[in-house]
């Protein structure tokens, strides 16, 4: 029992030293976390995310794949989605993206890098369904809102455009972006 409660302490002061922005303590902490119990994919993530931070992306993606060989994750496919991404494999990251939407529908940093994908790959009548999925999930989230009529703008969409700016509009009269699309359509 005490691996794993060595475990768990180790874990949550690696993600407190991340979120302090000690990036030396909290990898110190995250390896004594992976020496006490091996089996769980977080310490590897935030080692992941400290060595991203630190800009050493080909150790990020060894700690990325050891997190996702453990246990298959959305976190470790955005993360491994993101490199691939950096290094100018757009095709890779938006199939790893794509795979971490439909695991948690929740995930922004999967929905936020393919709704860029979608528009430099022109593959925005296959990012939309991922929209709705998420805005029936939350509903009041007005960027994600915001993205869904920009893009069915972009695939000449203007009334089903027009009918999101209007809930956004709705719920938040002063949602300036959401105004000044609105006005182009109306001029």
């Amino acid at each position: 029992m005490s691996g794993h409660l060595d475990y768990e302490i180790n874990k949550e002061l690696g993600e407190c030293y991340l979120f302090m922005g000690e990036l030396d303590k909290a990898e110190e902490y995250y390896k004594k976390a992976v020496s006490s119990n091996g089996i769980h994919p977080d310490p590897y993530l935030g080692l992941a995310t400290v060595a991203v931070q630190r800009g050493q992306l080909e150790d990020a993606m060894v700690m990325y794949e050891k997190a996702h060989k453990i246990e298959p994750s959305d976190k470790s496919l955005s993360g491994i989605g993101l490199i691939r991404l950096e290094n100018g494999e757009t095709e890779e990251a938006y199939s790893l993206f794509t795979e971490a939407i439909t695991l948690n529908p929740e995930n922004m940093v999967a929905l936020f890098s393919l709704i860029r994908l979608g528009h430099e790959l022109d593959r925005l009548e296959d990012i939309i369904p991922h929209l709705e999925a998420y805005l029936e999930i939350d509903p009041d989230k007005h960027e994600v809102r915001y993205s869904l009529a920009g893009s069915l703008v972009c695939l000449d969409q203007k009334d089903a455009a027009r009918a999101q700016l209007e809930i956004i509009l709705e719920a938040n009269p002063n949602h300036e972006a959401a105004k000044e699309m609105l006005e182009q359509f109306q001029s």
